[in-house]
């Protein structure tokens, strides 16, 4: 009967969690910010720049759309994984456009579907058309 009690207090240690983060508690501790630059020049124009102890890194440069938008290019650095992601970005009158191998890409086509789509767009040049 110990043998089982001491299995079961066991088995409850082990499964505890091993860090508890608790943002708003005691544990909290601050990032710092090694950098921090702003301009905003009052007719549209900005840029801003961050950077901070954990290897976050963002950069932003702003100018007026032709619509009434910002259009915006800029960077942003993440540690993830032991190595560092990079997202750069443009978003304008077109919307955001963000690249980075980070980002997930649709398999290729396999020749066969590709070659289904040329042969139709060649049909639609021709004129030809179905119901």
């Amino acid at each position: 009967m110990h043998t089982v009690i001491l299995a079961c207090l066991a088995a409850v240690a082990v499964a505890a969690p091993q860090q508890y983060h608790n943002y708003d508690g005691p544990d909290y501790r601050h990032i710092a910010i090694l950098r921090d630059e702003r301009e905003d020049r009052g007719d549209g124009n900005f840029r801003y720049e961050f950077e901070t102890e954990h290897g976050i890194h963002v950069n932003a440069v702003g100018t007026p759309g032709s619509k009434g938008q910002s259009n915006i290019q800029g960077f942003y650095r993440f540690p993830v994984a032991g190595s560092r992601a990079e997202v750069t970005y443009v978003a304008d009158e077109l919307g955001y456009r963000p690249q980075s191998p980070l980002i997930p890409t649709p398999h290729p086509l396999p020749a066969h579907a590709q070659e289904q789509i040329r042969v139709a767009e060649e049909q639609r040049r021709q004129g030809i058309t179905w119901d």
